[in-house]
Formats: C-alpha cells, sequence, structure tokens
C-alpha cells in the first residue's frame, strides 16, 4: 500500500468558546485565520486501539463477514503517521492476544495487560497468578508498556456488580506495585471510589498513568490532573459541550490521544463533529467525516473517506461489501486518530501540530517506547 504524503500546511484555529450551551454560536465566534505553512510530519501514538476485537479479523457477532485485515489496519496507521499502536488487554486472554500482536508487529505495535472492571469476575486466584506472568515475561522484551485496562465501571454494573470490581481494581492495583508500570485506567460514574482506591496506592506507582477514553466532570479532571494522572482523549471524549468544556482545559502537558477502535468514533452528532465542520468551512483543512464520491476503486455514490488532511483517502463500505484496501464503516481504527487530534485542536484553540506533538512525547515518555524525544 502506497504511503500517503503528510499535509504541507497546517491550520492554527483561534480560540472557540465550547460549553457556554449553544455550540452553533460558540463555533461562530472563531475569527478568520491565515494557514501557516509548516515543516512537520506528522507522528501519533493511539494510546488504546482494541485489535483483540474479531472485527478486525472480518468477524461480527460471531459471524464472519469478509477476509482478516488486521495487517490493512495497521498499515493504514502508520501510513498517516500513527508510528505506535497500544494493544489493549480486557481480560487474561485477550492480554495475551495483545502480547502476540506486539510480537508480530514490533516497535509498532505494544500491548496493556490487565481486566477490565466489566469483567472483573474473571479474576480468580489461577488468573491473577497468568496475569502476573505474562506481565512480567513481556515486561522483559518492552512488549507490555501498561497495566490495565482495570478501574470500575458504575454504567455497567449489570455486567459486573459494583463489589467484585472493587475487589479486582484493588488486587490489580497491588500487583501494579510490584510490576512498576504505568496504569491504563478506565473510570465510568465511580470517581469518588476510583480516587480513592487510587490514593491508597498512588505514593507506589511513581509512573503513574492515563485515565483513558474520558468522559468526566471538569472537577474530576481537575482533581485527576493535580494527582499526577494524565488524561486520554478519543471520540467519546467529545461527544457533548460539557465534554468539549473538559478537553478545553485538559493541560497538553498531560494529554494523551486515542481511538478506542472499533468502538468511540467522532459520530456526526458529536460536538466535536459540528467544531470539524466548522474548521473545514473557514479554513479549507480539517478532516470531515464521511461523504460522497468516487473511492478508490470504487463507484459514484459510495462513501469516501476525505483527503482534505493529506492523510489517508480510503473509501469506507458497510462490512457485507468489504474488498481489499477499503475502510469498515462504523469500525473505528487507528488511521483516524488525525481526526481526534484535529477536533482537540479545534476545542483548545492551539495548533494541530501543538496537539499532536504534546501527546506524541507524553505517550512516548510514559510508555517508554524507546524512541528520542
Amino acid at each position: 500500500m502506497a504511503t500517503a504524503e503528510p499535509p504541507s500546511t497546517i491550520i492554527i484555529p483561534n480560540n472557540t468558546e465550547i460549553g457556554n450551551g449553544n455550540t452553533a454560536d460558540a463555533i461562530d465566534k472563531q475569527t478568520s485565520v491565515q494557514p501557516q505553512k509548516l515543516e512537520w510530519k506528522p507522528r501519533f501514538v493511539d494510546i488504546g486501539i482494541n485489535l483483540t476485537d474479531p472485527v478486525y479479523n472480518g468477524i461480527y457477532f460471531d459471524k464472519p463477514r469478509h477476509e482478516d485485515d488486521l495487517s490493512a489496519v495497521v498499515q493504514r496507521a502508520i501510513d498517516i503517521g500513527c508510528e505506535k499502536l497500544i494493544v489493549t488487554g480486557s481480560d487474561l486472554e485477550h492480554s495475551e492476544t495483545a502480547v502476540k500482536l506486539a510480537e508480530k508487529y514490533p516497535n509498532t505495535c505494544y500491548a496493556t495487560i490487565g481486566i477490565h472492571p466489566c469483567n472483573a469476575q474473571s479474576l480468580t486466584p489461577e488468573t491473577f497468578i497468568s496475569l502476573k506472568t505474562l506481565a512480567e515475561k513481556s515486561m522483559e522484551d518492552n512488549i507490555a508498556v501498561a497495566f490495565g485496562e482495570i478501574g470500575l465501571d458504575y454504567d455497567r454494573l449489570e455486567l459486573c456488580p459494583k463489589e467484585t470490581q472493587l475487589t479486582a481494581f484493588s488486587q490489580q492495583l497491588s500487583l501494579a506495585v510490584d510490576l512498576q508500570l504505568p496504569l491504563f485506567l478506565h473510570s465510568r460514574a465511580a470517581h469518588a471510589d476510583f480516587l480513592s482506591l487510587l490514593s491508597e496506592h498512588v505514593d507506589r506507582l511513581p509512573k503513574r498513568g492515563v485515565v483513558h477514553s474520558f468522559t468526566g466532570s471538569l472537577e474530576e479532571m481537575r482533581e485527576l490532573v493535580a494527582r499526577g494522572w494524565h488524561i486520554g482523549v478519543n471520540g467519546c471524549s467529545m461527544k457533548t459541550e460539557e465534554n468539549c468544556a473538559v478537553v478545553k482545559e485538559i493541560p497538553l502537558d498531560r494529554l494523551h490521544l486515542e481511538t478506542d477502535g472499533p468502538w468511540c468514533e467522532i459520530r456526526p452528532s458529536h460536538t466535536s463533529s459540528a467544531i470539524l465542520g466548522k474548521m473545514r468551512e473557514d479554513l479549507g483543512f480539517a478532516p470531515k467525516l464521511s461523504g460522497k464520491g468516487k473511492g478508490k476503486g470504487g463507484k459514484s455514490g459510495e462513501e469516501e473517506e476525505d483527503t482534505s488532511m493529506g492523510w489517508g483517502g480510503w473509501k469506507s463500505v458497510k462490512k457485507e461489501k468489504w474488498v481489499e484496501g477499503v475502510v469498515v464503516k462504523g469500525r473505528n481504527e487507528s488511521c483516524f486518530i488525525g481526526r481526534v487530534a484535529w477536533a482537540v485542536a479545534g476545542i483548545k484553540g492551539v495548533s494541530v501540530k501543538d496537539v499532536a506533538e504534546a501527546a506524541w512525547r507524553n505517550s512516548v515518555h510514559m510508555f517508554g517506547l524507546g524512541i528520542d524525544l
């Protein structure tokens, strides 16, 4: 697959007022700006990509729909400058698969190891030992770079009771102290308990970690940052005006970018989508979600991913119409991380380069990805 050329022009948007209850008016308050030509090759770390999900092998709800295209997914990420992908482990089996993927794609893919709060019932004494053994072995070759995804999720107690989650989180935090890996954390509607358990171990976790896919309040974000934690942002972090008001205040030196694919894409109903649309209209250089046109090798009228960033330009089709070289509609992947960077830039009123480079430095440093900064 040919490598996409990076854009030669980077747009620096002005400040956007977000969270005042009228997104359209807020976006319209942006003043016009002039494009600035920068010598810059985009580079990203996707700190959370669920490549262990079977949709990347062409399997949806246990039914095969198309050929395995995982290698193409990884290559598309590389083509747009997403040089590092951290594959999320959500239970022992998926953690083992994440390690295998990191071994298959060395120096591109890395693994997290841990048990997601919604899978906390699976943390038996035997599983705990296996998890510890897997982490210790994988750390030696810099394959496992974080411990997680661990935390609390009170939005989905139907999947796992609160007490089971609390016990599993506490046990895994104790293991994290032994491993001394940075944490890859999950928190949903559980901030008080989440922070309380973290506080019991924080003095023995000098590397801290990232609260990924953050959707909490401004006060919660500030409290986490004040205690040394970093914040991960994806499409789900920018759904509403309130979400975007939080993202606007995340310090650049604590920001990380992620897709959380195959989920958490930026959707047309999201506030961030309106921001991207306004940037495109005013500046002529920001990504839209999709459009109608003739895709690569496709027919007129089929959906085509926008090429205005100079990154990508893949036709998007339903899974039933998959052919080699296309992306699957509704299946998020790392090649779309530039949209997250652009949305954050629009929300914060800074250049996309500032956002991408800050997140790159933060992620490379925190997870020890073996690159000179």
